[in-house]
């Protein structure tokens, strides 16, 4: 059974986890830059928390002895997409460099803000178990 800690602090979790699976796969794409065949990908953000937010309110527990269903674990697969480039290359890599180093910069400074965002919800908690 989840707790009310779990619960405050689900949503942000769920976006933080996202948000890094999508700085790695960007990595990917950008180490893969000369790798023939290699296909880019990404993760759409939106898509992933809109199944991530519906599956976890989809089965709730009422009762204590009651069992929860699933793991929790977060499934990214049905986010993924594939980039199409603007124009094609002679190995069929679609990784477009400039295009994924400037998704990378958004996508860090994105991580970034999520775990500022974080801090300051843990920061609000001790300040409530303080009293303050």
């Amino acid at each position: 059974m989840k707790s009310t800690l779990d619960n405050y602090f689900a949503v942000s979790e769920k976006s933080l986890q996202a948000k890094n699976t999508r700085l790695e796969l960007i990595s990917e794409n950008i180490a893969n830059v000369s790798t023939p065949d290699y296909k880019a990908r990404d993760l759409n953000f939106t898509a992933f928390m809109t199944e991530a937010v519906s599956n976890a309110s989809a089965v709730r527990t009422t009762n204590a002895r009651h069992i929860e269903i699933g793991d929790g674990g977060m499934n990214f697969e049905n986010a993924i997409t594939y980039h199409v480039p603007a124009s094609s290359s002679l190995d069929n890599n679609t990784v477009e460099i400039g295009v994924e180093q400037a998704k990378f910069g958004k996508a860090a400074a994105d991580v970034q803000a999520a775990m500022g965002f974080m801090e300051s919800r843990i920061s609000g908690m001790r300040k409530a178990l303080r009293g303050e």
